[in-house]
């Protein structure tokens, strides 16, 4: 059964955490552009820095318009806490250095985000952490793949770029079993479509660009947790040290963008729907990978985790890869480009863009082949972007 959204999460989105009173009794929450704050006395010094006040001493470690992010994300993913990342890259970075020592394992789904994929095959090995790639929805390889040194499950659902979707209850069940951790990018869904705490999972983590900021001016990233405890250190254990310290004016955007994500995520999805439904009736389109499409074996999944399929697809073209490049390069409407959540719509070459960290043998197995081509559905009239899919192809 689909999972119905609350009634009140737009006002959620707009109110939640909000401090009850703002400074001159703005609407809006200042930017509080300061490196550093100032105290009255040592004393007040040495108390915030044993936290024993809530007072804010650097922005590298807390700052006024960071925190009201941070909550308000930890209220909209259902969370306890959140940590404010200068990119989702440095969000992902430092939750997996944070659970993980030498010797340890992470157990990651097969497909994943190119520079994800970098950091946990590779990057981590050169500090004797073991990365090994799964299908997460092949269960009898992944309890295989578990051992004791196993600390950490990562996955990606719906998952980049073959937008497949993974069971986050029953992966979080096996985590559980395994005194393992699970961490969830939530990206492509966003908030608004899944919530994985509320099936399981232990750390959710965002890249705030995509449709959390939603207007491709800025870089950030978001992890939310479900113990306030962990949050706490990954804040002022790692992100202090690690330096991946969001702007306090990109959390400034990323509050504005958020108060509008309900709108954007239904006005985008309803235009991925009917691309859909126009490339799967195409005689040029080899394949097309969207959530719950009904011949997807995971369609269940769909209906039970998520709110609805949200605005990412993907699909093969049955063409030459010159013609292929000749389609994107004459394409008007969407712009080629590597992000994705914008209301601009967005199409991307996994293979030779993204992706390309991948074994090119191994994109091939993983269904990332030199056909595919993802697109992320933006908030243009939708019988403007279908005509200039259609239009170009039939130049073909």
């Amino acid at each position: 059964m689909l999972i119905k959204r609350k009634d009140n999460f737009s006002t959620k989105l707009i109110h939640a955490r909000e401090p009850e009173k703002k400074p001159e009794n703005a609407l809006n929450n200042p930017i509080f552009m300061t490196s550093t704050f100032t105290f009255d006395s040592l004393e007040a010094a040495e108390a915030a820095f044993e936290f024993e006040t809530d007072d804010y001493v650097y922005t590298r470690g807390n700052n006024p318009t960071l925190k009201i992010l941070e909550d308000k994300m930890a209220e909209i993913e259902n969370g306890a806490a959140g940590v404010a990342f200068s990119s989702g890259m440095g969000s992902i970075s430092a939750t997996l250095l944070s659970l993980l020592k030498p010797g340890d394992k992470i157990v990651a789904h097969q497909i994943l985000y190119g520079s994800s994929y970098k950091l946990i095959k590779e990057w981590l090995r050169d500090y004797d952490i073991d990365g090994s790639l799964v299908d997460f929805n092949d269960f009898n390889k992944l309890i295989e793949a578990i051992d004791e040194n196993t600390k950490v499950l990562y996955l990606e659902t719906p998952a980049n770029p073959t937008l497949e979707v993974i069971d986050i209850e029953k992966i979080a069940e096996l985590a559980r079993e395994n005194d393992c951790k699970l961490v969830v990018d939530n990206t492509f869904a966003s908030p608004y479509l899944q919530n994985p705490l509320d099936h399981g999972a232990n750390i959710v983590v965002h890249s705030a660009t995509k449709y959390l900021g939603g207007h491709g001016d800025l870089v950030g990233g978001v992890v939310v947790a479900d113990s306030k405890d962990y949050a706490m250190n990954l804040k002022f254990n790692y992100l202090t040290e690690l330096g991946s310290v969001m702007s306090p004016f990109n959390a400034w955007l990323i509050l504005r963008g958020i108060k509008t994500l309900k709108l954007r995520m239904e006005a985008a999805q309803t235009n991925a729907q009917k691309i859909v439904d126009f490339l799967q009736a195409h005689d040029r389109v080899k394949s097309v990978n969207y959530p719950g499409l009904e011949s997807d074996k995971a369609a269940n999944i769909v209906k039970r985790q998520m709110v609805g399929p949200g605005a990412m697809l993907s699909f093969e073209l049955d063409e030459s890869v010159n013609k292929i490049r000749e389609f994107v390069n004459s394409l008007k409407y969407f712009k080629l480009a590597v992000s994705l959540g914008d209301i601009e719509s967005l199409i991307e070459y996994p293979f030779f863009m993204t992706h390309r960290d991948y074994d090119e043998k191994r994109l091939y197995e993983l269904g990332i082949s030199k056909y595919l081509l993802r697109i992320s559905a933006g908030l243009e009239d939708t019988n403007v972007l279908i005509a200039d899919i259609e239009n170009n192809l039939q130049k073909l």
